[in-house]
């Protein structure tokens, strides 16, 4: 029972998108509610949730595919 290889450096790539992803997208949420007083309020709240819905997408599939590397699903 050997480890895919490339399976599992495609599941650290998503991984490694997924870290960054879940520290911007709290920030720009947190800006977005800081500022309401800005025209830009609404667009970055929503570039702000959009990037955590990525980081989370980003998170299920690299262990999703971490996973498969590992046990050969």
């Amino acid at each position: 029972m050997s480890t895919n290889k490339e399976l599992l450096s495609k599941s650290i790539k998503y991984l490694a998108w997924a870290l960054p992803l879940l520290f911007i997208g709290p920030s720009l949420i947190y800006n977005a509610f800081m500022n309401k007083q800005n025209v830009w309020h609404y667009l970055v709240l929503g570039i702000g949730i959009a990037t955590c819905v990525g980081a989370v997408y980003l998170l299920f599939l690299g262990l999703k595919t971490m996973v498969q590397s590992l046990f050969n699903d």
